[in-house]
């Protein structure tokens, strides 16, 4: 088993690929879901989901954040990222199955899923990584994509040399656990090669802060 592969739930039941980068424990499944479930999930979620597209400030400008976004989740799931605080829709029976399915496959638990829409190329997901406070200090993700195929990139905090990319495909499951976000950042570039809509499905565990 190599290091990339040590820290997480050992109940992956399609046939992973290993990432093998230091410090990072990630594991892809390329065809988790079949793809006629594919599709009816990723048109029912698009028609279903209250989009929304949030504002950030920054460098003192105010500006829409280059794709949709919707927060759903156990109802002590609040969730700051960007600056913004998100309060958790109430999970449909759609999404409450899909976390059922996930939890059964990684061996863990969700209270929440953040859906990001990307319309066409020119949506994208800047550098980050997902340390939020509220996530604790090695979280679980489990990184679920429907539809297009968009390039995911990964490099070590602190570089700006992009170490590792992966095609995310339609119905492919990543999951992310272990200190990768402690010392990764991922992208989804902007890229004017595809035209149709990606969906991504990230489902965490939020640690409620303790009340005063």
């Amino acid at each position: 088993m190599s290091k990339s592969e040590s820290s997480l739930p050992s109940r992956l039941t399609a046939q992973p690929v290993a990432i093998d980068l230091p410090d990072a424990c990630l594991r892809y499944l390329p065809h988790w879901l079949d793809r006629a479930t594919a599709d009816v999930w990723l048109h029912r979620l698009i028609a279903e989901t209250p989009w929304e597209q949030p504002q950030v400030r920054v460098y003192g400008r105010t500006l829409a954040v280059p794709r949709l976004v919707a927060w759903y989740g156990d109802a002590e799931a609040r969730y700051r990222y960007s600056g913004l605080l998100h309060e958790p829709l109430p999970w449909t029976p759609l999404l409450e199955e899909i976390r059922r399915r996930l939890q059964a496959e990684v061996d863990g638990r969700f209270n929440g899923a953040l859906l990001n829409l990307y319309r066409d190329g020119q949506d994208a997901m800047g550098w980050h990584s997902d340390d939020e406070p509220e996530l604790g200090c090695e979280p679980l993700l489990a990184s679920l994509s429907l539809g297009a195929v968009r390039r995911f990139d990964l490099r070590r905090k602190g570089s700006s040399r992009i170490e590792h990319s992966l095609a995310l495909g339609h119905g492919s499951l990543l999951v992310m656990g272990g200190a990768t976000q402690h010392h990764w950042q991922h992208q989804i570039a902007r890229t004017r090669q595809v035209l149709t809509p990606r969906l991504n499905l990230t489902f965490r565990l939020i640690h409620p802060s303790p009340k005063p």
